[in-house]
C-alpha cells in the first residue's frame, strides 16, 4: 500500500489555473497534489547573444524554491551567490523540454523566459514545473499573436513530465516525497503528447534495476503523460 493510500497507477490530483499572474504574458498555477509551481512566461524583445541575425528564437528557464517550500527553511541561493548544481540541472532540464516542442524561428529574434518558481514542496517539483511551464508558455504564445507580435502559433506539440518509481517493489506513478525518500529506484520522464521521449532521470537507490522493471516505469509514465497532456487541453482551452 502505497503511504497516500493511491493506486500504483494512480496520480495525485492535479491542477492547471491561467492567468494568474496579473503582469506576465503567460502564467500558470500548477499543483501535483500537495507540490504546488508558479510558473510565469516573459516576452524580452532581444534574443541571446550568440542568436543575433539567426532568424530564431528562444526558451530558456529558471527555476526556485521558496525558503519556506520545504520542511525547514532553506537560504536564499541569490544571498549564497549563485545557484546550486541541482537548481542549474532542474532549469536547464525545463528549457530544453520546452525547446522541444517550439519551433523557434517562428518566435522570430526574441527570448521568452519562465520562471517556476516552488511554493510548496512534496516531491515532483521538476515534474511540475515542465507541465506547468508548457501551459504558461502556451499563453504568452496566443498574448503574441493577439497582438501581432507573431503570425503563427510556434507550439509544435504538447510536453509534460512525470515521476515513477519502484516502492517496495511495485512500480508507482507520480511520487510524493514519503515515496521518493524511501523508493528503491525513481525515475523522471519528460514525453511529449505524441509520444515522443525528451528525456529519462533514472536512478537506482538500493540496487539496479533491470530492462523489463525500466519498461515497466516507461510503460506507467506514458499512462500518466497521457492524463497531464489532456488536462493541458483543457487549461488551454
Amino acid at each position: 500500500m502505497r503511504p497516500s493510500k493511491r493506486a500504483p497507477d494512480e496520480l495525485r490530483k492535479v491542477t492547471l489555473e491561467r492567468s494568474v499572474a496579473r503582469h506576465a504574458e503567460g502564467s500558470c498555477l500548477v499543483t501535483f497534489g500537495d507540490t504546488k509551481v508558479l510558473c510565469t512566461a516573459s516576452l524580452e524583445e532581444r534574443g541571446p547573444p550568440w542568436l543575433r541575425g539567426s532568424g530564431k528564437g528562444w526558451i530558456t528557464a529558471e527555476y526556485s524554491m521558496l525558503p519556506r517550500a520545504t520542511h525547514e527553511r532553506n537560504r536564499r541561493e541569490v544571498n549564497a551567490g549563485k545557484p546550486s548544481g541541482r537548481t542549474q540541472e532542474i532549469q536547464r532540464l525545463i528549457g530544453r523540454s520546452l525547446r522541444a516542442v517550439v519551433n523557434l524561428p517562428a518566435v522570430g529574434e526574441r527570448q521568452i523566459v519562465v520562471d517556476c518558481d516552488v511554493l510548496q514542496a512534496d516531491g515532483g517539483t521538476r515534474t511540475a514545473s515542465i507541465t506547468g511551464a508548457w501551459v504558461a508558455l502556451h499563453e504568452c504564445f496566443a498574448w503574441m499573436r493577439g497582438r501581432s507580435i507573431i503570425s503563427v502559433d510556434p507550439m509544435r506539440d504538447h510536453v509534460a513530465a512525470i515521476s515513477c518509481g519502484l516502492h517496495k517493489g511495485t512500480p508507482v506513478l507520480d511520487l510524493d516525497y514519503a515515496e521518493d525518500s524511501a523508493a528503491e529506484t525513481d525515475a523522471n520522464f519528460v514525453i511529449t503528447g505524441s509520444g515522443g521521449i525528451v528525456e529519462v532521470q533514472g536512478t537506482a537507490e538500493v540496487k539496479p534495476f533491470s530492462e523489463d522493471e525500466f519498461l515497466g516505469l516507461l510503460r506507467l509514465a506514458r499512462e500518466g503523460v497521457s492524463q497531464l497532456v489532456a488536462l493541458q487541453k483543457q487549461a488551454v482551452g
